[in-house]
């Protein structure tokens, strides 16, 4: 199994994927007018991004802007690009015919496939010849119906069916056992052995991004840190970054660095909660009760530096609203080597453990192909060999002058995964060791200036789970007018479908545990 440090952040950039006169090339938080979006015919986007996306730019994000919120010449497609090796973003506007309809990129780009069946289901926008254009969270007619635009009802969701003797039927949820989220997992087996899961989710439509709209200022940092429970700081810093962007802000270094703090003690609280929880799963209780303990050190570092165990109320447009004092900072040090060596202590043991590598080994394979080809992003990806991180990719923040080594390792299995949780939460505690020693005090914020007219930002964080990215965009009064969030777990969802494929429905619950992913940053 390969684990490899890589330390590209200092390399010279690589060819840009992203050369083209009808892509506007922008970067994580900058603000651009949306008079200089490309705004093309439906079919040359659609060959334009799919020419992008084949020589190695990742499709993020991709919504319907409004023609009388943005001022576009028609209702319009905005693709957001990402050129990992070159540090870029790429921003392509497509016009949308009267038919509202257009050929669907998921046929030659399988990680749009999520990306047209929202568009469908929200709005009315066919993609046409979309392999399985299914509703993504909206189960009945009469939901589908009343939020699309044009009233056009989505399709009835036709769950896959493997037919055959032998071949039987298990559904789990959506209600379950556990003190859980609600989603439903279809199996479709032959003896123990999955050959098929489909994974339906949709169960809460909570309106976090009509609530980001109509929401007051204040308001609205609240809703972006309740987006997915335990990524407060996650999706919190992304929406900072956006408003800073449209304000056009830049918080000091003291306020970007605890905020890089704050990030690293959410994603090692995650990270070593999920190492406790794949080892109860397999029945080692001493990584289970160890990691569960030590996942209370970095929540209780969250509340000493947030006010909050799980970070909310720690942020605010323009920087931070607590600082780190002398006697905190040397506190915070003591605490944070001593997690640290408990959890390397703890970690050795778990994974020299026979019965961990019987278990967590060629457990749940996602190879790399099949994670590019799926879009996966975070750990996931990692685990898988993909090369990415928005924190050495598009940094912003921080991580323009401090850089985390990535790790990846190429197996693609539930050690894999457990394995990059462990590397980052080491790589995470000294970073933050770091920064904590080198830390020089100045503002906690910056005042941001009301949002500039008729701009569009999109703003990336590397949260525990992976790339979150929030696209803003006003009006032209300089109000909120398209807000569109994307949490990890949009990508990451169908990569655990595929990963059963081959295993026994006994490694489900592993394999589960192994992603994590997260209901309530699905269903928006």
């Amino acid at each position: 199994m390969a684990v490899t440090n890589n330390s590209a952040a200092c390399a010279p950039a690589q060819a840009n994927n992203l050369a083209h006169k009808h892509i506007l090339e922008t970067s994580n938080g900058l603000a651009v007018p949306m008079s200089k979006l490309p705004v093309v015919s439906i079919d040359l986007f659609r060959s334009t991004v799919l020419a992008a996306c084949k020589s190695g730019a990742r499709l993020t994000s991709l919504l319907s802007l409004p023609a009388e919120s943005v001022q576009c010449h028609g209702e319009t497609l905005l693709a957001v690009l990402a050129d990992d090796k070159g540090g870029t973003l790429g921003l392509i506007g497509g016009e949308l015919p009267a038919s509202r309809e257009y050929q669907s990129l998921t046929q030659e780009y399988t990680a749009a496939q999520a990306f047209e069946r929202e568009l469908y289901e929200l709005h009315g926008i066919v993609p046409l010849d979309h392999p399985w254009c299914k509703p993504l969270r909206r189960h009945s007619d009469l939901e589908r119906t009343s939020n699309s635009r044009d009233g056009r009802a989505a399709p009835e969701h036709p769950f896959y069916r493997i037919e055959g003797d032998g071949i039987h039927e298990v559904a789990v949820g959506p209600v379950h056992a556990g003190v859980i989220e609600p989603g439903h997992f279809r199996f479709q087996c032959f003896g123990e052995t999955v050959l098929s899961l489909e994974i339906q989710l949709g169960y809460q439509h909570r309106g976090a991004e009509a609530l980001l709209l109509s929401s007051t200022p204040a308001r609205r940092l609240v809703v972006a840190e309740t987006i997915a429970g335990e990524t407060a700081i996650g999706h919190g810093l992304a929406h900072c970054i956006a408003l800073e962007g449209l304000g056009g802000a830049e918080p000091s270094l003291y306020a970007e660095t605890l905020r890089g703090v704050a990030l690293g003690l959410e994603r090692c609280a995650n990270h070593i909660g999920d190492l406790g929880a794949l080892c109860n799963d397999v029945g080692f209780l001493p990584g289970g009760s160890w990691f569960g303990r030590l996942r209370g050190e970095y929540l209780n570092l969250s509340l000493d530096l947030c006010g909050n165990r799980f970070g909310h109320g720690f942020l605010k447009v323009g920087g931070i609203r607590f600082g780190l004092s002398a006697a905190q900072r040397k506190d915070f040090l003591v605490r944070l080597a001593k997690a640290a060596k408990d959890v390397k202590s703890i970690a050795e043991l778990t994974f020299d453990t026979p019965s961990i590598g019987a278990r967590f080994e060629r457990t749940g394979i996602v190879s790399r192909e099949l994670a590019e080809e799926l879009g996966l992003v975070g750990p996931a990806a990692r685990a898988s060999g993909c090369d990415r991180d928005v924190r050495r990719d598009h940094p912003c923040g921080l991580y323009r002058f401090a850089h985390i080594p990535v790790a990846t390792i190429e197996s693609g299995d539930v050690m894999a995964r457990a394995l990059v949780r462990w590397l980052e939460t080491e790589r995470s505690s000294r970073f933050m060791c770091e920064q904590i020693e080198q830390l020089q005090e100045d503002k906690l914020a910056v005042e941001v200036p009301s949002p500039r007219p008729s701009h569009l930002v999109v703003s990336l964080v590397e949260a525990w789970r992976g790339e979150v990215v929030h696209v803003a965009a006003t009006d032209a009064t300089g109000k909120l007018a398209v807000y569109k969030v994307t949490d990890p777990s949009l990508h990451n969802w169908f990569g655990l479908a595929m990963s059963l494929r081959g295993n026994q429905i006994s490694d489900f619950p592993l394999c589960n545990k192994s992603f994590n992913l997260s209901y309530a940053g699905h269903d928006l």
